[in-house]
């Protein structure tokens, strides 16, 4: 099978992976009831022949609906399909996306502005340090590691280590959110423009425009979530999506 074909029409503005592409054509099977709620999927070793996929790429993507809410595994029984979607909440680790959105918006804010007005030229050496690498990786996995370091060095930066245990907390759940985002999303370029601006807003220890930088990120952060699992055209439980986009520095409704 040739993936390309399950692509919906239109020009992308970026390269899609093959994880990409066989979430794309197992996600839409299943929305056109190919398979049907309580069915199983076929076994990997079937999925990869017919998709001419590897198992890692495929195993991605199976990773990737069951984050969506789409399907379930169960050791030695195999995926099943628990919803046709669209999913509007997925999971992450132990937390619903909208659960750490919520949080991320009462914590990460304000230490992001109480970081501007403590940190030391140790943390900016650390932040800026660890900036350079996120610009220069490559590799996703080692990306998304940096990634929750980068957040937990904020936390550090505003002195006071109930914020980062808070951070600490989320850490896994964060890691998995971020991969799924820059997996299906793109998002790492875009992100370490949104972290340059952070550092920024703290070597000038600015509170203002380190709160708002780090507003500016999270938005961003649920923006794109939204726009994967919920793509535009798709209906929400309480009817048509609505296609307002938030201005820069205002959250979503």
């Amino acid at each position: 099978m040739n993936l390309s074909d399950s692509q919906t029409g239109g020009s992308v503005p970026r390269r899609v992976s093959a994880m990409e592409a066989v979430l794309s054509h197992l996600r839409s099977a299943i929305e056109r009831g190919e398979y049907a709620v309580g069915d199983k999927l076929p076994s990997e070793a079937e999925l990869c022949r017919s998709l001419e996929v590897s198992r890692p790429v495929l195993r991605e993507a199976l990773r990737a609906l069951q984050t969506m809410g789409l399907t379930v595994s169960r050791t030695g029984k195999g995926t099943f399909v628990v919803s046709n979607g669209p999913v509007v909440d997925p999971t992450f680790g132990d937390y619903a996306a909208s659960d750490l959105i919520e949080v991320r918006r009462h914590v990460e804010i304000p230490v992001a502005g109480y970081a501007a007005a403590r940190r030391t030229p140790e943390d900016l050496d650390h932040l800026a340090h660890l900036l350079d690498r996120m610009e220069r990786e490559t590799d996703t996995t080692a990306w998304v590691a940096m990634d929750t370091l980068f957040h937990l060095a904020v936390a550090q930066a505003a002195q006071n280590p109930v914020f980062r245990r808070v951070i600490e907390e989320i850490r896994d759940a964060l890691a998995r959110q971020s991969a799924f985002l820059n997996e299906l999303g793109g998002r790492r370029e875009q992100s370490n423009r949104e972290h340059r601006a952070i550092v920024e807003a703290l070597i000038d220890g600015s509170e203002h425009d380190a709160t708002e930088a780090m507003a500016h990120h999270l938005d961003r952060v649920e923006t794109t979530l939204t726009a994967i699992v919920r793509p535009e055209g798709s209906e929400s439980p309480d009817g048509p999506e609505s296609t307002d986009t938030p201005t820069e520095g205002e959250p979503p409704e």
